[in-house]
Formats: C-alpha cells, structure tokens, sequence
C-alpha cells in the first residue's frame, strides 16, 4: 500500500530546502544512482528547487540534471 504524505509535510521540506539551496549556491553531487546524471564529484550552481524538493543545479560539465530529493545526494561547497 502506498504510504500518505501529508501536503503541509511536503510544503515545510520544500521550504527548508528553498532556505538551505537559495540560487546561485555551489554544490557537489555525492550520490546518485541515475545514470544520465554527472560523474560523482560534479560541482554546480543552484537555479532553484521545484515544488516536489527537486534541487535544480546548472553542472559546470553543461548538465542540468536536478537533484531529487531522497534519492540523490549533495553537498554545499564554498
């Protein structure tokens, strides 16, 4: 059976992830199982989050592939 996910759930995380990833932050992709997606280790620029929690990030090799909430990882850079 599929699990409920509460709107108001859904809504804080985006919010949070809207905070924590503004546009124009740097990243680091860490992991991902998606097989289009840019090598590990790829840096990138924030464009924005979407509204399922998708990390939208413009790669530095020219992908715009997202970073899908749950399922990939990343990380902040300075």
């Amino acid at each position: 059976m599929a699990e409920k996910i509460e709107k108001g759930t859904i809504r804080a995380t985006v919010g949070m992830l809207r905070i924590n990833y503004p546009k124009g932050t740097r990243v680091e992709l860490i992991k991902t199982d998606d097989v289009q997606a840019p090598p590990i280790g790829t840096q990138g620029t924030v464009t924005g989050v979407d509204d399922i929690g998708t990390i939208m990030v413009e790669w530095d090799n020219g992908s715009k592939l997202g970073v899908v909430l749950g399922e990939d990882i990343c990380r902040k850079i300075k």
